[in-house]
This record gives C-alpha cells, sequence and structure tokens, in this order.
C-alpha cells in the first residue's frame, strides 16, 4: 500500500514512492533540526517578547478580583500549613545586603540567564536549539491565558498584610513590579509564574544538555535560588511558582509532539547537506538506479 513499483528496462522492479510516502517525508523534513539563522532568531525573539508583553500589559487590571483572588490563595496555603512567604519576606528584609541583591537577582537574571542559556544552545548545541526554544515559547505562550483568566495580586500589594515591597523600601533599581516603572507592567499578572517558568527552563535544560557537572549542578539550584527569590521579594505566592510548573510541562509536550522527541533525544550537531549538483538532484550512493547504471555502463564497456 505505501509503495507503488515500476518496471525497469532490464525487467527489474524498483521502489517508486507513494503520495502518502511523500507527505510523511514532508512532515518528517519540517520537524527535523536543522541550524539555526541567528538573524532570524534575533528577530523571532525580540518579536516573541513584545508581542508577549503587549498582551500580559494589555489584560485588564481587574483589581478587585485579582485581590480577592490573592486572598483565596493565602487562605489555601494557611489551610495546608504552608503559608511561609510572610515569613520569608521578613526574614530576608533585616538583612539588607541580601534583600538588594534578591532585588537585582529578581530584576535581571530572569532576562540574563535565559538568553545566556539560547546562546548556548545556539553555538554549542544547534540541532537541539528549535525544539529547546519551541518549549520556551509554548510555556510562555500559554501563561498569558492565566493572566488573563486569572488576575492576581502579588503578596505586597494584599490588603491588610503585612508583606514588605523591598523594592520600594530599600529603594533598589529594575523591577517593572514597583516604583516609577510599576505602570508599565501589569500589577495583577502574578499567575502564573514566568520567573520560575524560565528558571526552571533554563535549569532542565543545563542538566539535561551540559557535560559539566559542576554546570549541570548549578543548573538544578538555579530555579531553587528564584523559587527564594520571588518568595523573599513578595513578588509571588510558592503557588504561582507551581502555575509556572504547569506552564513548562505544557511547552515541553508541544515540543514532544512536533519535534517526537524531547531535545536531550536530538542530535547535538546538525550536519550540513551536501550541494546539489547543477545536472539536477544528487543520488544517494548505491541507490537501485545507480547500481543499474554502473552496470549497464560496464556492459557497454565491454
Amino acid at each position: 500500500m505505501g509503495e507503488a513499483t515500476v518496471k525497469s528496462l532490464e525487467g527489474r522492479t524498483a521502489a517508486s514512492p507513494s503520495p502518502i510516502s511523500d507527505g510523511d517525508g514532508v512532515r518528517a523534513r519540517l520537524r527535523m533540526p536543522r541550524r539555526p539563522r541567528i538573524w532570524f532568531e534575533i528577530l523571532l525573539i525580540g518579536v516573541s517578547y513584545w508581542t508577549y508583553s503587549l498582551i500580559r500589559n494589555a489584560v485588564p487590571e481587574q483589581k478587585a478580583q485579582a485581590l480577592k483572588n490573592a486572598d483565596w490563595i493565602w487562605d489555601v496555603e494557611k489551610s495546608l500549613g504552608l503559608a511561609f512567604e510572610q515569613t520569608v519576606n521578613h526574614a530576608v528584609n533585616s538583612v539588607t545586603w541580601l534583600i538588594v541583591s534578591m532585588n537585582y537577582y529578581y530584576a535581571t537574571l530572569h532576562f540574563v540567564v535565559t538568553i545566556g542559556v539560547l546562546v548556548w544552545l545556539y553555538r554549542w548545541q544547534p540541532g537541539r536549539y528549535a525544539a529547546s526554544r519551541t518549549i520556551l515559547f509554548a510555556t510562555t505562550g500559554v501563561a498569558l491565558v492565566g493572566y488573563y483568566l486569572y488576575p492576581l495580586a502579588p503578596p505586597r500589594l494584599m490588603n491588610g498584610q503585612s508583606f514588605v515591597d523591598t523594592v520600594l523600601v530599600h529603594h533598589t533599581w529594575g523591577s517593572m513590579a514597583s516604583g516609577n516603572l510599576k505602570h508599565m507592567s501589569n500589577q495583577y499578572a502574578a499567575m502564573p509564574s514566568m520567573h520560575i517558568g524560565w528558571s526552571l527552563w533554563c535549569g532542565l535544560t543545563i542538566f539535561a544538555l551540559a557535560s559539566a557537572p559542576w554546570a549541570r549542578i548549578l543548573g538544578l539550584l538555579y530555579p531553587a535560588a528564584t523559587l527564594v527569590v520571588i518568595v523573599a521579594t513578595a513578588n509571588h505566592f510558592w503557588l504561582d511558582a507551581v502555575g509556572g510548573m504547569i506552564c513548562l510541562a505544557f511547552g515541553f509536550a508541544v515540543s514532544w509532539f512536533w519535534y517526537g522527541s524531547f531535545p536531550k533525544g536530538l542530535p547535538k550537531l546538525v550536519e550540513t547537506p551536501a550541494p546539489v549538483a547543477r545536472g539536477g538532484p544528487s543520488r544517494h550512493p548505491g541507490t537501485d538506479d545507480e547500481r543499474a547504471e554502473e552496470q549497464e555502463k560496464a556492459r557497454l564497456s565491454r
């Protein structure tokens, strides 16, 4: 059913791919890892992040509902006996150098480390770059659904609680969620936490694909440290981190569905295809057609 046969001049039968096989081949070629192009990747990342920020900030700031949802999250955590955010926030805030460092960590490493991992993949593991990038993009895309459907105030904006907004108190630079920059960002888009989604993507990618043991250990420590930072700075509940993990799981599912494998199972490097001769498409050595041609040349030369 999958192949049609045709008679050759010498009476042999040669396989000819059917339309069904050709269709499968097209899909396989589309999914095949190929060397990324730097200009396209820079443009794609820039446009995608701009679109993400535009949509995220265009979600209506439903303050009343966001505060109500924050109270509900806080009550759920209390019922579980895991409402530790306020304790961590106050304890870390009492150590000035530590909380200031965490403020800058929150404002910068979210972007710096993520871009660094993308560059590392692009340069040293190009065969796995597209699949890994797809995970990140799908994770970020589905997070927008959470921002729209479930507006949530961060702990530092809750009413009747004593959380410390550490950026305001210590006058540190960089957070889009506090100070003069807060009007440029949706204040009630805390669920899910993309600080966790992105940092966990970085950590798992490094752990799975790096060869140096120290790099793999740092990969696992990075999302763990990020979880401490988002709680200590009162920017997220720990349940927001769970939301980020769910989004990341969705991203892995999308990438696996398209590529048929996780990045670890794909080739590290991409082979450059051989150039096609001017006389037409090149044939693979050892095929039936080539062997028949060689036999015909040998017969005529006798």
